[in-house]
């Protein structure tokens, strides 16, 4: 039992650094390729290797027709949309403001479970969002708080990195009885497939594989690890070890997430810390915590976490 559970803890904290330097390996990417080209070109891998993985656990099966709107919808919400988001938003947003950004997602469902599902929130828990409110209000400011007072929200891309946060917690709530049905591999399997092609609509009505030739060895690099590490390799860690450890253990790794995203910002793209920052990021985790941590209801927030907080 033991064994099983320090190995659930790697497979854990495997994702979790992986994920957290995917913010990198995007900006590294997008320097070769649009957007699309870059999202387009990721998922093709992880399809790949989700695909072969679902077979050697023998998890492969066909879904009833039925259910193929399920995976559509999880699909164009998780995939496509998402990461359209998030990489169009790292075309000027830096990778490690990113990361503190993302990881206010669990507020996010926090109040989809007030608005949607009618769960009550404790003051504690109220002061959390305002705390993790506050806190990427600090990360945007770039040290100059007047310009936010002022309306000026950041680069263009800290707004739709804002964006995808309540949208992965839209997905994360959607995929809970797709994931009672099925194993997860099968699951992401499917609903990676399908934003794929999604994506091939975007890819071919806009740059086409123009692109593909001009990408360098750095971005082949940086797409691979997006595709196989991120996309594949770790959502299959990451269910292994909520396999294994309860959901809260297991998300609670995922405060270390933009701290990853931040140390690998400095170190592979020469990003400058400001204080707001880590000022900024300390706040929001303080928010995301009270959320998570205060007593009294059963709230959704905590299954934002274990769910993954955004992977981008």
């Amino acid at each position: 039992m033991e064994r099983a559970r320090a190995a659930a803890v790697l497979e854990g904290l495997f994702a979790v650094l992986v994920w957290g330097a995917s913010f990198i390996a995007t900006k590294v990417a997008l320097a070769d390729a649009s957007p699309v080209t870059v999202v387009w070109l990721r998922f093709a891998m992880g399809v790949t290797v989700l695909g072969v993985a679902a077979a050697v656990r023998r998890q492969f099966a066909v879904v009833p027709v039925k259910e193929l709107p399920t995976f559509a919808l999880l699909g164009l919400i998780g995939i496509t949309f998402h990461q359209w988001l998030q990489s169009n938003a790292l075309v000027t947003s830096q990778a490690s403001t990113s990361g503190w950004i993302v990881a206010s997602t669990p507020v996010f469902m926090a109040m989809l479970g007030r608005l949607v599902l009618g769960e009550k929130l404790s003051w504690p828990r109220v002061a959390g969002i305002a705390l993790a409110a506050l806190g990427v209000l600090l990360v945007v400011s770039k040290d100059d708080p007047a310009t936010v007072l002022a309306g000026h929200f950041g680069a263009p891309g800290d707004v739709l990195i804002l964006l995808s946060a309540p949208n992965w917690a839209v997905f994360s709530v959607l995929s809970r009885g797709a994931l009672r049905k099925h194993p997860a591999t099968r699951m992401m399997f499917y609903v990676m497939t399908i934003g794929w092609l999604f994506t091939s609509v975007l890819l071919f009505t806009g740059p086409g594989l123009s692109e593909i030739g001009r990408i360098t060895p750095r971005g082949w690099a940086a797409l691979a690890f997006l595709g196989i590490a991120c996309s594949g390799l770790a959502y299959m860690a990451w269910y292994d070890a909520l396999q294994h450890m309860p959901a809260s253990q297991v998300g609670a790794l995922l405060y270390l997430e933009p701290l990853v995203a931040m140390t690998v910002a400095v170190v592979v793209l020469s990003e400058r810390i400001l204080l707001s920052t880590l000022v900024g990021g300390a706040v929001i985790l303080l928010g995301v915590w009270l959320v998570n941590r205060a007593p009294g209801e059963t709230g959704a927030a905590p299954e934002a976490l274990a769910v993954h907080a955004g992977e981008e």
